[in-house]
């Protein structure tokens, strides 16, 4: 049985209080609960370090939230894919909606992004999806297509192998409003076929997330879907209980 994929996705929250709280509910915890299930935690960048050091469960893997290209030089903030992986991670965030908002992130700089963090070994979780006004408009595959397709004109037709695909419906992420899993099923069907019709292997390792409005009241009825591989939680990781239920379910 393939194992279910909880990635949780902390953005810009925590404190060293609340770290130093997260990593004793976990160490605590029976490690019989992670059995069939593998968990990434992606925390502010700060923290990666100490709580990879600091958690005893070896079922539990980190991940940045966001990743420079380059690899030095003149780039004041940023940071590179091999720091990260100096400081424990072994998967980098890449192309989630609030970057390409917020900082204006194109699929060419995402690409050029994803190119680097694969050529330093590192595993790219790519976030993809849509708008209200673009599902509106019936161009939710219209817009995965062009976001996949930068990435394998930037990165060549094995791009995808060893990686991970997170579709976010953007119109769902914080609403509470959620996509039928019937139709995110849809949609990971066609991301998969899509993806492998294109690569150079037709048997690539893909994992496929759900991230949109992610909780203990509807995991059950997201992860049971065939093409659905595991989930990116957004808010609802940071609250320890509910995560646990989260995880809990998934791990059938």
């Amino acid at each position: 049985m393939k194992k279910k994929i909880v990635i949780a996705n902390w953005k810009l929250n925590g404190n060293k209080n609340f770290v130093k709280e997260f990593i004793h509910n976990i160490n605590s915890e029976n490690q019989k609960f992670f059995k069939n299930t593998k968990v990434i935690i992606a925390p502010p960048i700060i923290y990666i370090k100490y709580m990879s050091k600091k958690i005893h469960n070896k079922k539990i893997s980190f991940a940045s939230q966001n990743v420079d290209y380059n690899y030095q030089g003149a780039f004041t903030g940023e940071i590179s894919p091999n720091m990260i992986n100096e400081i424990g991670a072994k998967y980098i965030i890449l192309g989630h909606s609030e970057r390409r908002k917020n900082h204006f992130e194109n699929n060419l700089l995402i690409a050029k992004k994803f190119f680097s963090v694969k050529k330093n070994k590192l595993i790219p979780i790519l976030c993809i999806g849509e708008t209200q006004e673009e599902k509106e408009k019936n161009l939710t595959k219209n817009i995965i297509q062009k976001q996949i397709d930068e990435i394998f004109l930037h990165c060549g037709n094995n791009a995808f192998h060893n990686t991970f695909i997170a579709y976010e419906p953007i119109w769902s992420i914080g609403t509470g409003e959620n996509a039928s899993p019937d139709d995110v099923n849809k949609i990971m069907k066609f991301i998969k076929n899509y993806i492998i019709k294109k690569s150079l292997y037709k048997k690539i390792n893909l994992n496929l997330q759900y991230g949109g409005s992610v909780s203990p009241n509807n995991i059950k009825r997201i992860i049971e879907k065939k093409y659905i591989d595991g989930v990116l939680v957004g808010s609802g990781s940071l609250q320890y209980k509910n995560f646990l239920k989260i995880i809990q379910k998934c791990n059938v």
